[in-house]
């Protein structure tokens, strides 16, 4: 408890913002709707799972610190129940459509108020990202990336697996670059995490080490996802009950371990009276106005919105 004491009062410097909520069960997404939503999904095996649409507290809806709000708690817009866990759940933009795949079964379902209907997919996927009208991203577990474009006949531009034994990986494209380079980080569950130019994705331009203790305790949880309104930061978690910030500025062309910016350990010294085993963080998000600020989740079914406080900065 001592322990947990020291970081409240550490955490008046360290946040701008903290905002903890519980949901009814442990989520594996956050996936935003606009800037002021996010929806979760409950991920449990031989249950119904919930599928909600949250909405943020009014404080974070505004741009400067306006005192007191008379909701600072998240909302639930809107809810239904899926009869599978829900493990991936994106959002196409501009629509009110939802996809979503779990087990089990390799299945994608496309949600749209109440109707729903299944594709059958025999790859086992660990990300896809939908990068515009025309193009998407994949990551395999075994680690094989590819980008493809809609507009041509399945000829994907793409990594193979990095070989056996290697663990599973994750990946993201970062959103918007417009400047060539390695814009796409892909994460293993050994904490190696390799950053790739999309021209040439057979060779890493660097390869590092992250600072986890022990390999992820549950691969399918692992997430990397970069900053929308910081230059060159990314975030990982799916290792254990944090969620590690890092600057890849200096990373090109170097290999071993790197230090992080920034981690957030509140689920560990929020945790009821600390004697179990600590949570696990299963996913996290960054919001897409505010460049410090992230949500995550993890498996006590806690829900943080966090604004961090980068030290290096003039004060």
């Amino acid at each position: 408890m001592e322990l947990a004491e020291d970081w409240l009062v550490e955490s008046l410097r360290l946040y701008q913002d903290f905002h903890a909520f519980d949901l009814s069960s442990a989520t594996r997404v956050l996936e935003w709707i606009g800037d002021k939503g996010v929806f979760v999904a409950g991920s449990e095996s031989l249950k119904k799972n919930e599928i909600l649409h949250l909405m943020l507290p009014l404080r974070l809806s505004v741009k400067e610190n306006q005192g007191l709000f008379p909701e600072r708690d998240f909302k639930v817009c809107h809810g239904g129940f899926s009869d599978r866990s829900v493990f991936d759940l994106k959002h196409v933009p501009d629509t009110r459509l939802l996809v979503t795949s779990g087990l089990p079964g390799c299945y994608l379902q496309v949600w749209q108020v109440a109707e729903d209907s299944g594709v059958s997919d025999s790859e086992e996927l660990s990300s896809l990202q939908v990068l515009d009208a025309d193009t998407f991203a994949f990551c395999c577990a075994s680690g094989r990336l590819g980008l493809v474009d809609t507009r041509q006949k399945w000829a994907p531009s793409e990594r193979g697996s990095p070989g056996p034994g290697g663990g599973r990986w994750c990946a993201e494209v970062r959103g918007g670059a417009q400047d060539p380079g390695p814009n796409i980080a892909s994460l293993c569950s050994d904490g190696q995490l390799c950053l790739l130019d999309p021209r040439d994705l057979c060779s890493p331009v660097s390869s590092v080490q992250c600072p986890v203790s022990t390999p992820s305790p549950d691969p399918e949880l692992l997430r990397v996802t970069w900053a929308p309104g910081l230059d060159r930061c990314l975030a990982i978690s799916g290792f254990d009950g944090t969620v590690q910030v890092h600057d890849v500025t200096s990373w090109d062309g170097i290999e071993g371990q790197i230090e992080p910016l920034f981690t957030h350990r509140g689920h560990i010294f929020l945790d009821g009276d600390g004697t179990g085993p600590a949570p696990l963080v299963t996913t996290h998000t960054w919001h897409p106005r505010k460049p410090r600020t992230l949500l995550s989740a993890a498996s006590d079914a806690s829900l943080h919105v966090w604004d961090w406080v980068d030290l290096r900065a003039p004060r």
